[in-house]
């Protein structure tokens, strides 16, 4: 009746995942406790859980990925400090049965439920704002998007209580991934959670396309986008290309899995070697899905705090869309050491090179941005310079493994680790923690303090340094990856050394947490009042922090490429707002519970599917289906604010503008 489910399933045996489980359900226990004690349900179903605002959706987007980024980070930190224990004779305190199940579960958890939603929670709180539009094109639909990746990466760490996780790797190469060699569940642990959560990005990638083609304001043309929205447009449209590869793939991989089939066997006709071309084929483009936002974000950092528009413009657009068309033909210089041949790694290698063309121009205008600026060293901005030094350095060892002869020599060793590392935390990971700082106080209303923020950056750029520095070294020097026992005593200081280094990140880690405790503490002093605190240059800044629920008032007419920017300077030069406007009602989507709902339902489906409980697989779907159904045929998809509330709420953003535009005045008459 329960599949291959049994008591044995419980981790018993293994004492750290016990452990940990049991902290973990009795935080989440705790949670719900004073959930339920404050009488905050009401709230967070209203508010949050059933929301379709497209900011409160890419809010809780965030607070996913940053949650997953802490856990994928512990498992970072368990991982580094067995490598540098278990030398020689030691054995270390991970057998290597739970080590290959941490690395796996790092690697996945920090791409699909770490960078991921982080990154797409960017896209769907900014995106509308800075296209001047009050939502996304689905709103229900991103809302669905939304909880079915949350329910994927809620049956990632169900797997640290119940049975185990994949031990295949990040990526899960057959033959090993198929049922003969990983007999356990741990495998379709990773294939449910990931195609649960794949489903959801790929509705978030079509509802972006359409997002940003069909739904800009006024006078907004392509060319006038900010940046942000141009590099989230191409991450989308590699979304909507490449996603339905990997769906196809892992679906194959289940299909050999459960019923026996023999696409990726060694026999019936079957061939491993194509699902590491389609899993890569998806893979390559992912690297760009994650990294061109955080382009965009380093974008309108780079313009704001050196207050200048983005130098090159145009070929920044260029470059954007370059990269997002040969980041679909480089996949194949994973496989420059399994015998291709010369023809087909000569191809793949001089596209490998020649995409960093596309990077090139983005560093320079970067930098050309800054030269002649007014440069403000606050925390995004030292987040974006230091994104610059380290990923030049991670570009070059990339164009270095793009030669064949080269790449024979460091494929599959700590070199390549750290080269990885180097671009998606130096390109996506500051990148995300320079955006959280720049647009804290559009979320949430008030600044995070200067301070603690800077000590992050300081401990995380050169904890990062220290971690990975050394693992270039040891790949030089012959050691591979995913090591559970390091037989060569003679690179152990440099193991030591990259231990050094986390603990140099741990320090950045709770210097972030103390820059939010203190912030929320001082939130009154830290408060944002006019909804521009950094003199910004795009229209999220022309809304009042916390921007309204209909995010504009009313819709702005952009006759510019710097749409606020222009906006901004005929004020400061009339020293007084433009006329009052005319107050309409606005028409928003009702709040929907069928996000929420379906993903509950999926959620059980993935579990059952995993242990093979076919009956209630059956119910977790026809109940997800007819939640569809339900909302399919409901009556009213849509409310009314009325004129009086649009105005009240932006009478007040103008008197805090007219405050600001009387300061700006009596400070240039007393410099005069």
């Amino acid at each position: 009746m329960f599949g291959k489910l049994s008591w044995s399933a419980i981790p018993v045996h293994e004492p750290i995942a016990l452990i940990t489980s049991i902290v973990v359900i009795l935080i989440m226990l705790g949670i719900l406790a004073l959930i339920t004690v404050k009488g905050w349900w009401p709230y967070l179903w209203t508010e949050w859980i059933t929301s379709v605002d497209h900011k409160r959706i890419g809010i809780m987007y965030c607070i996913l990925g940053v949650v997953m980024l802490i856990r994928g980070f512990a498992d970072a930190i368990m991982m580094r400090t067995q490598q540098a224990v278990a030398v020689g004779g030691a054995q270390g305190y991970l057998n290597p049965e739970h080590y290959n199940q941490i690395f796996s579960a790092h690697g996945t958890i920090m791409i699909f439920f770490g960078a991921m939603p982080l990154v797409i929670g960017f896209m769907n709180f900014l995106t509308p704002l800075q296209l001047g539009v009050r939502d996304v094109a689905f709103p229900t639909l991103n809302s669905v998007s939304f909880w079915l990746t949350a329910s994927g990466a809620l049956l990632v760490n169900v797997s640290l209580f119940i049975g185990e996780f994949a031990r295949t790797g990040w990526l899960p190469y057959p033959p090993l991934s198929e049922a003969t060699y990983s007999p356990g569940v741990g495998v379709d642990y990773y294939l449910w959670a990931v195609q649960i959560s794949g489903v959801g990005t790929l509705m978030t990638g079509i509802n972006f396309v359409t997002t940003v083609l069909k739904m800009r304001c006024p006078g907004m043309s392509l060319l006038r986008m900010p940046m942000f929205c141009w590099t989230t447009l191409s991450s989308s449209l590699l979304i909507v290309a490449v996603f339905p590869i990997l769906t196809a793939t892992l679906a194959m991989l289940s299909l050999d899995r459960v019923f026996g089939w023999h696409y990726f066997t060694n026999d019936a006709g079957g061939n491993p070697m194509m699902f590491m071309n389609l899993i890569w084929a998806w893979g390559h483009p992912e690297v760009y899905i994650l990294v061109l936002p955080a382009f965009g974000i380093f974008s309108e950092i780079f313009s704001t705090f050196s207050g200048k528009p983005l130098f090159g413009y145009r070929s920044m657009v260029a470059a954007t869309l370059f990269i997002c068309v040969v980041s679909m033909m480089v996949w194949l210089h994973h496989f420059f050491t399994m015998g291709a041949g010369p023809a087909v790694n000569t191809f793949f290698g001089i596209a490998s090179s020649v995409i960093a063309v596309g990077t090139g121009v983005k560093i320079y205008n970067w930098i050309f941005t800054m030269y002649g600026g007014r440069v403000r060293f606050a925390v995004p901005m030292l987040w974006s310079m230091g994104f610059i030094f380290t990923f030049i350095i991670g570009g070059l060892t990339g164009v270095l493994l793009a030669v064949p002869p080269a790449d024979f020599l460091v494929h599959n060793s700590m070199f390549l680790v750290a080269h990885f590392h180097n671009v998606i935390v130096g390109g996506v990971v500051f990148a995300l923690f320079a955006g959280l700082d720049f647009w804290f106080p559009k979320a949430f209303g008030f600044r995070l303090h200067e301070g603690w923020g800077k000590a992050a950056f300081w401990f995380a750029f050169f904890g990062f340094w220290i971690t990975f520095a050394p693992l270039y070294i040891l790949g030089l020097q012959g050691m591979t990856r995913r090591l559970q026992h390091v037989n060569i005593d003679e690179w152990k200081p440099m193991l030591d050394l990259s231990v050094l280094g986390i603990v140099v990140l741990i320090l950045g880690v709770i210097s972030q947490v103390i820059m939010l405790v203190v912030s929320i503490r001082d939130r009154e002093k830290l408060r944002d009042v006019t909804g521009d605190p950094w003199d910004g240059r795009s229209l999220e800044w022309a809304t009042p922090s916390p921007a309204p629920f209909f995010n504009f008032a009313t819709m702005p007419n952009v006759e510019g490429e710097e749409a606020y920017w222009g906006i901004k300077v005929r004020a400061i030069e009339t020293q007084r707002l433009g006329p009052e406007p005319k107050y309409d009602p606005i028409e928003m989507p009702l709040n929907s519970p069928v996000g929420f709902y379906t993903a509950a339902f999926v959620s059980v489906t993935g579990f059952a599917l995993i242990w093979q409980i076919w009956w209630l697989a059956g119910l977790g779907l026809l109940a997800a289906f007819i939640g569809f159904v339900v909302f399919a045929w409901r009556d009213v998809h849509e409310f009314h604010v009325p004129a009086d509330e649009v105005a009240r709420i932006d009478r007040a953003r103008r008197a805090a503008r007219e405050k600001l535009m009387e300061r700006i005045a009596a400070e240039q008459g007393a410099l005069a």
